[in-house]
């Protein structure tokens, strides 16, 4: 007995050192964001002094672990087994659900998806416990903390609504003092702005990110709460004169806000969610401890937890432990940095869609924001509007970094909005997402500053709406997931309790697998595409261009070679389920397609104007060409898989025969232009364009050979009839297209 708990204790906290690095992997963005998407200073130094705020903030917090020990339910009507089965649930649920968003790109909230889990879990066991209660009174209230839930669900609206308020407002009060034009800001501007911001930076170190720091101790706290003033008083008059000195020697205060404001906010975030990560662990620890010191001669079942209903003392070694190991993961983790990459694209000026797509709602939303636009516009005095008009203005940006995702006022905005309105709500007892808060000021502050023009709204708008989702979707998902493995981990025992971790580190490995293969493959067009748009050089811009465009036409013409060939097996075999694949892989690769060609249309404008006024006719021909090719294989494929599903009468015997020839002969024009264009080696390309041709031909005497033969045929069928003369029509479109490609490849790649 003593021996599996030991060996689950030991399991577990190995489980949990995964948890703290995708829990970094995962809230990174909340700190990070500003800084790196302003390029506020190189990425080692912003790393660095994440890294010092992180390990300060978990080596000196005193843990903050009763949360997970009696926040959500009351361990006193709980039984030993009831409790490790919780907390299980938990940690496994945890893990697995935040690397999910990790690897989706997703940011999203440690401390939902941990009370949900704890809620879940302990909702599941408490509901089987009442079913066999023998206790008079016992009832779910007084198993379960249901307003600690119930306050999550208010502080998610609270932080969306809010942080996406005052971002938009403050942003935009912000542009009305500081233009993109940093000769227009005067010394009494930056020594204003700079007093407020590091004034409510230490505000919100002393409110949020020392609150639970090791040396707080309540004298402390209580002579901090009655000199709150005055300590803000001495600190605007001292961050005044800083900043002064900091102009009079040309150090641009804006970067040290921002980096001030970055270490602020990640000590904060190591320090007070800390909890998130082991708070589960440790509680699970404190129990086995109790129990095999405690409960000689008792049955776990019997064994009632009434330990854990005393406030935590987490060991030092542990907080180290802790800071060490989320300091590595911030440093190493690549899905930190896609998850914050979709942060930073969310509140970028490029005009480029970020991966999401569009929606109904976001286009009801976009419209709705231009209606209320043209009403303040049409009751603005227009010199009222040509003032804001100059202070939007993008024609001077006189501090813009290569590659910049927004400028440093922004980004200052940002970070400091962010820590003052965390502060206030912590003042306040609400309870506000970090996560919430940080995301949802850059995107108010982002659209207030005009990033959202009117050709990436949309996009924008449904990544924010995608993200939103993805924090609701948390909270459900973990509230039945650990639901479901609590109530599995109990009826199953020890066996269950050994399959559920071992399965939860199967899941993360497999998981990290993939991930690393997709990012492998992926990782030469992301370099291309960085390049595209962000470099300065437009040489450099045009020769990632050419290779990029080169491999994307060789691969897309490669891919629809395939498909077009599975099509038809999969209709002559009658395979309704490929053919429902293809159909939904042929969208995903327009919509794919289609993005890529707004970054490279992007790129275009980055370009010498002679080369772009020269190339642009042949690009736009190539790309175009190439969309078309996969919607001819999608309407190739719509007919045939309705006519599967239907189980209609498949294709006779001798059309499928008779086009035997052409499909090999197409599968291998595709395959051959592919290579020409993959190696940009034209030599033979006529020679192929004539064999397409010649193909084409061939496919126009067989459409009208089946057309006249479709008159003599009787009725019945007509609908096998009819969707042989889809195949031909459509081999014909896609020969067409390709032949189009290579045409407008050969002059876009030629010196």
């Amino acid at each position: 007995m003593e021996a599996f708990y030991l060996i689950i204790i030991a399991l577990l906290l190995l489980l949990t050192m995964l948890n703290l690095n995708t829990g970094v992997s995962n809230d990174a963005v909340n700190f990070l964001a500003p800084a790196v998407g302003a390029k506020a200073a190189g990425y080692k130094l912003v790393m660095a002094i994440a890294v010092a705020g992180v390990f300060i903030g978990a080596a000196t917090n005193n843990g903050m672990m009763d949360i997970a020990r009696h926040g959500i339910f009351t361990p006193i009507h709980f039984s030993f087994t009831e409790v490790m089965c919780i907390f299980l649930a938990v940690v496994a649920t945890d893990v697995v659900l935040l690397d999910i968003f990790n690897s989706l790109g997703l940011p999203t909230s440690t401390t939902v998806s941990m009370v949900f889990e704890l809620l879940g879990a302990s909702f599941a066991i408490s509901i089987i416990k009442l079913s066999g209660n023998t206790i008079d009174g016992l009832t779910l209230g007084a198993l379960l903390n249901t307003s600690k839930a119930l306050s999550v669900v208010i502080g998610i609206f609270l932080s969306v609504a809010i942080a996406f308020f005052f971002g938009l407002v403050v942003q935009w009060i912000t542009r009305m003092l500081f233009s993109f034009n940093q000769k227009n800001r005067t010394w009494w501007k930056i020594g204003i702005f700079g007093s407020v911001a590091i004034t409510a930076i230490l505000y919100f170190m002393l409110i949020k990110g020392m609150k639970g720091a090791s040396f707080m101790t309540e004298s402390l706290k209580t002579w901090i709460d009655g000199h709150i003033v005055q300590l803000l008083l001495i600190t605007f008059a001292g961050s005044m004169l800083l900043t002064q000195i900091l102009y009079w020697l040309k150090i641009n205060v804006f970067k040290v806000i921002i980096l001030f404001g970055t270490f602020a906010l990640a000590m904060a975030f190591a320090g007070n969610d800390l909890v998130n990560f082991i708070g589960v662990p440790l509680a699970a620890l404190s129990s086995v401890t109790d129990f095999l010191q405690n409960g000689v001669g008792v049955s776990p079942d019997d064994f009632m937890m009434t330990s854990l209903m005393e406030s935590a003392h987490t060991p030092i070694y542990f907080l180290i432990a802790s800071g060490v190991i989320m300091s590595f993961a911030l440093v190493t983790s690549k899905k930190a940095r896609r998850v914050l990459q979709t942060s930073i694209n969310l509140s970028s000026e490029n005009d480029c869609d970020d991966g999401h797509g569009t929606s109904p709602v976001a286009r009801i939303l976009v419209r709705m924001g231009l209606n209320v636009n043209y009403v303040l516009e049409s009751i603005t005095p227009q010199p009222l509007q040509n003032f804001i008009q100059r202070q939007f203005s993008r024609r001077v940006v006189t501090d813009s970094r290569d590659g910049a995702a927004f400028d440093l006022v922004r980004a200052s905005v940002n970070i400091v909005l962010a820590g003052l309105l965390i502060a206030l709500g912590t003042s306040l007892k609400l309870p506000l997402s970090t996560t919430y808060v940080t995301f949802m000021v850059g995107m108010g502050t982002s659209l207030s500053d005009r990033a959202w023009s009117r050709e990436s709204a949309v996009f924008k708008v449904t990544g924010v709406i995608t993200v939103i989702v993805g924090w609701f979707t948390t909270a459900i998902a973990a509230f039945f997931i650990a639901a479901m493995v609590a109530v599995l981990l109990l009826f199953g025992g020890k066996i269950a309790m050994l399959a559920v971790i071992v399965l939860a580190f199967f899941l993360l490995v497999r998981s990290h697998i993939v991930y690393r293969r997709k990012m492998k493959e992926n990782k030469g067009k992301e370099e291309a595409l960085s390049i595209v748009l962000t470099s300065n050089n437009p040489d450099a811009v045009w020769d990632e261009i050419r290779n990029s465009l080169a491999s994307t036409l060789s691969e897309t013409i490669c891919y629809a070679s395939e498909t077009y060939q599975k099509i038809l097996d999969a209709a002559d075999d009658e395979n309704d389920r490929a053919l429902r694949t293809y159909h939904r892989q042929i969208l995903e690769q327009i919509a794919q397609l289609k993005r890529y060609r707004r970054y490279i249309t992007a790129g275009l404008r980055r370009i010498d104007s002679t080369v772009a006024m020269e190339k642009n006719t042949w690009y736009h021909l190539c790309i175009s060409n190439t969309v078309q090719m996969l919607n001819t294989l999608r309407f190739l494929c719509e007919p045939l898989k309705e006519h599967t599903d239907n189980n209609f009468t498949p294709l006779p015997a001798a059309y499928v025969n008779e086009f035997q020839d052409y499909k090999s002969r197409i599968k291998q024009a595709l395959e051959s232009i592919a290579w020409i264009i993959g190696n940009r080696n034209y030599t033979n390309s006529k020679s192929y364009s004539v064999e397409a041709k010649n193909i084409k031909k061939e496919l126009d005497a067989l459409l009208k050979m089946q057309t006249s033969r479709m008159s003599s045929r009787p009725a019945a069928t007509l609908r096998t009839d009819l969707l042989y003369l889809t195949i031909i029509q459509e081999s014909h479109e896609l020969l067409s297209q390709v032949r189009n490609v290579l045409r407008g490849s050969h002059k876009l790649f030629e010196q």
